[in-house]
């Protein structure tokens, strides 16, 4: 559930950063699109894993994210608010990217059998909505716990399930070929199946959100949380940096395309731009007076007399300061503004 108070579409900042490498293969066939203004709490990514071989994997995922982007484009404003229509859009995102990937089969029939993933998070303030098909995981790190949100459109879930229900040794669920077998992609056909909740989540400061393609899961899912863990308190791009060196240190010849984005939920930048006076070293913290101490005494009060003056023939009477030290004490007086030395009897 999201609060939609005005005041929480402000409340946090995006620390973004994104990597992309080939693997193993020979081509790149991911493709990577960040939508995030500097100083805005507002963004996007969209994430597209094309198959289909050299001749048309790369194409497919550019024709489907550049799609879903102007679809973006045309409705940023109803995404960055995070309107109740968002689901929607996203949805109709999917369906345009489909459309344009079946005309393109049609005027190219030798790209038959094309097709891509489809993983695009919107970041609403701390609200997160997602339209995903395929099996581009989106992961969400917190509290030490790595979460996956999206639904996985491969048969990967059937067989952990076939495993944990004992119809499948988990040594054959390894290799299983069936595992990169993917029930929903877009591909110009009908979409099987779309994962987009009508309800996004509240995001929290701290959380770290990971879209990616498929390639990231040569990593194990605990590997990903201790890598994620010991990079929190830092930057997007050292944790980008961290997950690829580990991705690359396997040196795995299989490795599939490698692309993903890290964002860093933090608390407002406008709050953390402004100085806290509080925050800064204290110098020195007045003592209270020790008992016995004499403090200092009070001033005297100024002492005054009505001096008499006569203008023009007329008199008149100012009020005039006596200064007088400690000698004087007593010795003198006044009398009509006038002083007089007192004299001893």
């Amino acid at each position: 559930m999201s609060d939609n108070t005005p005041s929480d579409l402000n409340t946090l900042y995006f620390d973004v950063a994104t990597a992309a490498n080939k693997g193993g293969r020979d081509y790149q066939e991911d493709t990577l699109i960040s939508g995030f203004a500097f100083g805005q709490n507002y963004g996007f990514a969209i994430l597209a894993d094309g198959m289909g071989g050299h001749a048309a994997g790369d194409i497919a995922s550019a024709l489907v994210a550049a799609e879903v982007f102007a679809h973006f484009q045309m409705n940023a404003s109803s995404l960055e608010d995070g309107s109740d229509v968002l689901p929607l859009i996203l949805r109709d995102a999917a369906e345009h990217a489909n459309v344009r990937i079946a005309a393109h089969v049609k005027q190219e029939p030798s790209t038959k059998g094309m097709g891509s993933t489809l993983l695009a998070p919107v970041f609403s303030g701390n609200r997160l909505s997602w339209i995903s098909i395929g099996d581009s995981p989106l992961l969400l790190f917190r509290d030490g716990a790595l979460r996956m949100l999206n639904k996985d459109h491969s048969m990967v879930p059937q067989i952990e399930l076939m495993v944990k229900t004992g119809a499948l040794a988990p040594e054959a669920a390894i290799n299983h070929p069936d595992s990169n077998t993917l029930l929903s992609v877009v591909d110009g056909n009908e979409i099987a199946e779309i994962d987009c909740p009508d309800t996004p989540i509240k995001l929290l400061p701290g959380d770290i959100i990971v879209a990616a393609s498929d390639g990231i899961q040569f990593l194990s899912n605990e590997e990903i949380a201790n890598t994620l863990k010991k990079f929190q308190n830092t930057t997007s791009a050292q944790i980008t940096d961290a997950l690829l060196d580990a991705l690359l240190n396997l040196n795995d010849p299989a490795q599939d395309n490698i692309s993903f984005i890290v964002v860093m939920i933090g608390e407002n930048i406008k709050d953390k731009s402004e100085l806290n006076p509080d925050q800064m070293p204290v110098l020195a913290v007045a003592s209270e007076p020790s008992e016995g101490q004499v403090e200092e005494p009070a001033p005297k009060e100024k002492q005054t007399i009505l001096q008499k003056y006569f203008y023009r023939g007329k008199e008149y009477a100012k009020e005039v300061e006596v200064k007088k030290t400690d000698d004087d004490e007593g010795q003198y007086y006044y009398y009509r503004g006038q002083r007089y030395k007192r004299e001893d009897k």
